[in-house]
Order: structure tokens, then sequence, then C-alpha cells
């Protein structure tokens, strides 16, 4: 059969091709910046490198009634890492782009939406790469909104599904970089929304069907490791040759799952490794029952988006 015709992932998001191309299915539309008259979020673009073209959306809460300059309040800062299976959606991407609107306003965080290179054109590690980029670069007081609206020493660090995945791989990358008091001391926490792990032993609750596909998609986003596979460190942060969890380079995790969520298993096995770890921050786990991945994107009003929402907030706040 032809390869470029021949199935090798069908998946409600994308088809994966044996040539390794692929049609999204979904998240390729796309809304501009602009004043949320909803949330009075006001966003825009930036592009933190020309030769490549990442950019990142920033979020700025209404500021009415503060001093709109450096004196003003500053708003803790929140790095955000879309999900999409490595593969589709972007930081401009309508479901996230009004889900970053809704969280920068309850929340009252500036948020950098980081939209990072899509995987196969541009396989891994680049994706993690490019974040680690733009935290960096949102650290460094990149733009005006962050230099004077931002609090740079209260930065936390959020993402979903794929996006959940490249939140603990950018941490881990910080914390290997050693750079003193630069990125990894910076960050104050971070939250893993459903969080896309894998691996080659099954976990309690992973099903045979979910090991398949993320064996299958692996080895196309990431073919650095076509030795390790499903035990590769980047996708199972619990093999052996991963870096200890003692090293995570924050003061507070927060885990979120819920219980009909097909990465529920790796997100439980995750959070229990962390608190055997001997790691020296504070750790929670947060459930929703009766909802399956990354519902309060596709269903932010339901009441259970609106509990998890409230536990963002209340986590970004510091409680």
């Amino acid at each position: 059969m032809d390869p470029s015709s021949e199935v090798i992932l069908d998946y409600p998001i994308f088809r994966i091709y044996k040539d390794h191309h692929v049609d999204r299915l979904v998240g390729t539309e796309t809304v501009p910046a602009g004043a949320d008259a909803a949330t009075g979020v006001v966003s825009k673009d930036v592009v933190i490198d020309d030769d490549s073209g990442i950019y990142v959306r920033l979020y700025l809460p209404d500021m009415a009634g503060t001093q709109a300059n450096e004196d003003g309040p500053k708003l803790r800062v929140l790095v955000f890492l879309h999900g999409g299976g490595f593969i589709t959606e972007s930081a401009a991407s309508p479901m996230y782009h009004n889900y970053v609107n809704s969280l920068a306003a309850a929340a009252r965080v500036l948020v950098v939406s980081v939209n990072y290179r899509l995987a196969p054109e541009h396989r891994f590690p680049t994706g993690y790469e490019d974040s680690l980029r733009a935290l960096k670069w949102a650290l460094s007081g990149g733009d005006p909104w962050l230099s004077r609206h931002g609090d740079l020493g209260r930065v936390f660090l959020a993402g979903d599904s794929a996006g959940g995945n490249i939140i603990h791989n950018v941490a881990m990358m910080a914390a290997a970089a050693g750079d003193g008091g630069g990125v990894a001391a910076r960050i104050e926490g971070a939250v893993l929304l459903h969080a896309a792990f894998a691996g080659k032993e099954p976990v309690a609750g992973e099903s045979v069907e979910t090991a398949e596909m993320m064996d299958t998609l692996w080895g196309v986003i990431c073919r650095e490791a076509a030795e390790d596979g499903l035990d590769d460190p980047r996708i199972n942060p619990l093999a052996a040759a991963a870096p200890s969890l003692r090293g995570l380079p924050f003061e507070r995790l927060l885990v979120v799952e819920a219980d009909g969520d097909f990465f529920r298993g790796r997100g439980r096995a995750y959070y229990e490794a962390v608190v055997a770890s001997g790691w020296g921050g504070e750790v929670e786990w947060f459930e929703t029952m009766g909802k399956e991945h990354v519902f309060f994107l596709l269903d932010p009003g339901c009441p259970e988006a609106v509990a998890l929402m409230a536990r963002l907030v209340a986590f970004f706040a510091g409680n």
C-alpha cells in the first residue's frame, strides 16, 4: 500500500499516515487577538523569534482602577502551553483563546500563551525548546506588558494534555541548566492538566488502546526516542533513565485529572511518584468525577469546569 494513503493512527483530532504526513481534523481555525468584551481582557501577539516565527499571545486582565505604569500593582505571570497531541491546535485556536481569556480574568494573571511549533513537521524536542525559549523570554520582561505589569518573581507554568507534558519537560530542562538565579529559581508553581504521559509498562487504570495509541504517536513526533520508545524520559517521567522528580524546580505543584480521562492512570502515577521522591515542595491532587479528557475546554460552563477554575484561581493566588 502507498505510505501516503496508509493510516497508522486514526484519532478524533488528527489522522497520521505511514509516511508521517498528517490530516489535522480540528485545531486549525484561529481567532485574532484583541479586546474581549465578556472578560475585559486584552490580548496581543508578539513574535519572539523572527527566524522560526515562534510567537506568544499575551493576555492582560482589565487594569481599570489601577495605575497603568511601572508603579501600579504587579500581576502574577502564567506561561501557558496548549494541548492537541503535540500535532494540532495553537495559541490562536478559538477554544484556547476563549479559555485563557477566562482564566486571565478570573485569576488576575498576565498570561503568556506559547505558540510552539508542531510535530511532525517539527519533530520534538523542537516544541520543548520553543517553550523553554518562550519562558526565558517572559522572564526577561521581553514585552512592555510584562515589564510594566508582570511580577517576574512570581511565575507559574500550566498546560493541558500535550501541554502538560511540555510543562514537565520545560521545568526539568530549566532545572538541568543550573543557571543559578535564572529560569528555574523564578518558577513558583506548575499545574499539569490531564497531562499526556506514557510508558512501556502499563500502570493501573491504563487501557491497552491508550498505550498502543501513544506508542504510535510518540514514534511519529519524536524520532530521537526510537531506541527507548515509550520509556524515553520525555514521555515517561517515571522511566529508569528519567531525571529524579526530586529536582522539580518550583515550590508548588497541582496535578489535575478526571476519572474518565484516558491519561488518568498516568497522572495518578506521576503524582504518587512526586510524593515518594522526597521533593521538598507541596503537591496536590485534584480530580473531577464523571468527566473526560480536557472537559473544561470543551464545556467551560459546566459546574465541574467552574469548580476547577476556582481551584486554579486559588492555586495561583497561593492558596
